[in-house]
């Protein structure tokens, strides 16, 4: 397996999060060679200046975290973040029109962020936790159909997290031309690695240097 680091979105998302937080995880980032920084929109001006020339993407999130949006205010969130340098974007869908069986309104939702944000990468974020798998294999299908990148197990903010099972039907559904986020609880190396495994192409965490740590301290062994 290639350095973890490269798999990670080093993700900060919580409503108390100063803006000198902010800058220290984009510091941090840099320094492990992460993936991206993944913030909420407000902060992609900030995060877009401390990452400039770095390497590491500008990450955020799009109709988070309920996903409950009008999917017009979903694309203009998108546009504007990729106007102000987001290189990837997290959308969630709305669950309830999913679980209700409204495929088409579901794959409008996912059209209309991607068509926002030409040559962008989106990511769905399908809220595992709250869906069967029949509903999961469905939601992965609506998001390649609809030109996605990746699609994402969990906000972390409605409970549950990503684990081996869903990971792994999720690459099943999706084949290996999209990518697969695990995200919500991924706290420490050996977690990621098992969803590195079960076929996970990026992890998202708060706990990015941890997980790193852990990497490091395994090669040692």
């Amino acid at each position: 397996m290639k350095n973890i680091a490269s798999y990670i979105d080093n993700t900060l998302l919580k409503p108390d999060a100063t803006p000198e937080k902010i800058a220290a995880i984009c510091e941090e980032s840099i320094q492990l060679n992460c993936a991206s920084v993944c913030v909420n929109p407000a902060y992609v001006p900030l995060v877009a200046e401390c990452l400039e020339g770095s390497g590491v993407k500008v990450c955020t999130v799009i109709g988070f975290p309920l996903g409950m949006n009008m999917s017009c205010i979903k694309a203009a969130e998108a546009k504007l973040a990729a106007e102000q340098g987001a290189d990837e974007l997290d959308m969630v869908i709305n669950v309830g029109r999913l679980k209700a069986g409204d495929t088409q309104y579901v794959l409008d939702d996912i059209k209309a962020v991607v068509e926002a944000v030409p040559g962008k990468l989106v990511k769905v974020i399908i809220e595992t936790f709250l869906l069967t798998d029949e509903e999961k294999v469905t939601a992965c299908m609506l998001a390649k159909q609809a030109g996605a990148h990746y699609v994402k197990t969990c906000t972390g903010f409605s409970g549950g997290g990503a684990n081996v099972h869903d990971i792994a039907l999720m690459r099943k559904t999706v084949g290996e031309d999209m990518g697969v986020k695990a995200s919500g609880g991924v706290r420490d190396y050996e977690s990621a690695k098992a969803l590195i495994e079960a076929g996970a192409s990026r992890i998202g965490a708060s706990s990015g240097k941890k997980i790193v740590e852990g990497y490091l301290a395994s090669l040692n062994k």
